[in-house]
């Protein structure tokens, strides 16, 4: 079962990096593996009731390998945490099966509440580096996260969210079709810079459009209308009167 596990890991470790150019090389060069692998071991003695033990394993993982995994977090089969450094993943946390976490990413809390605080990711998942997932927030199969991104509300399955706070920009029809993208941003990933100008653009253009049908109404309305002057008795308006437009001469 445990070798089972550990071909598992590096298989996939090789199929979504092209610099793991052999087994031996995942097994004794990725750090992101062997903090998985000291998970588990910290994980089995936490669900033992040895939870001092589970941190001081989680603990020493952190020192050698840069990335903190608590031993109460719930990880599913064939997590990849690239590069890894600076990796958090904290107390309550659930991730599925088939995840990516890049370095620098957080899986923190929000409260302070013993319960659930830490997100959940569902299968297929990839967190950009940097990126800040807070709170017990649901993140849907086969969702992208954005490098950077700080995401404090649920995301549905498939979609891509950049910015801060995270934003979607686009999703995908079949989240479960979806292929592999580094670090959470596909190439046809739109502009939002672009998007925004655009989106000025066409409103700029409707402006202009409105004003000319005034101006053209306003016209219409002035050719010969008779202009309308205020008789004004003791200083006052009290009437109008009509006076011809005057035509030429």
């Amino acid at each position: 079962m445990i070798f089972k596990a550990l071909r598992e890991d590096i298989l996939s470790i090789r199929q979504r990096d092209p610099a793991a150019h052999s087994w031996t090389e995942v097994l004794l060069c990725y750090p992101g593996l062997h903090a998985v692998l000291a998970y588990r071991l910290a994980h089995l003695c936490w669900l033992r009731g040895f939870r001092v033990l589970g941190r001081f394993l989680s603990h020493l993982a952190k020192i050698f390998t840069g990335i903190e995994i608590h031993p109460g977090a719930v990880v599913g089969r064939r997590l990849f945490i690239d590069h890894g450094t600076g990796v958090v993943i904290g107390e309550t946390a659930v991730i599925g099966d088939d995840v990516t976490l890049y370095q620098g990413v957080t899986l923190g809390g929000t409260s302070l509440h013993l319960g659930k605080r830490h997100p959940t990711l569902e299968d297929g998942v990839i967190v950009g580096s940097g990126a800040q997932v807070l709170g017990p927030i649901l993140i849907g199969a086969g969702a992208r996260i954005g490098a950077n991104a700080v995401v404090l509300t649920d995301v549905a399955a498939g979609m891509t969210m950049v910015g801060v706070p995270a934003r979607p920009v686009m999703r995908r029809r079949k989240p479960e079709d979806a292929e592999f993208c580094a670090y959470g941003l596909p190439e046809d990933l739109p502009d939002p810079v672009v998007r925004a100008i655009e989106g000025l653009r066409g409103q700029v253009v409707t402006l202009m459009e409105r004003v000319a049908d005034l101006e053209g109404e306003v016209r219409g309305h002035s050719e010969g209308s008779p202009v309308r002057h205020p008789r004004v008795v003791a200083g006052n308006a009290v009437e109008d009167n009509d006076i011809p437009t005057a035509s030429g001469g």
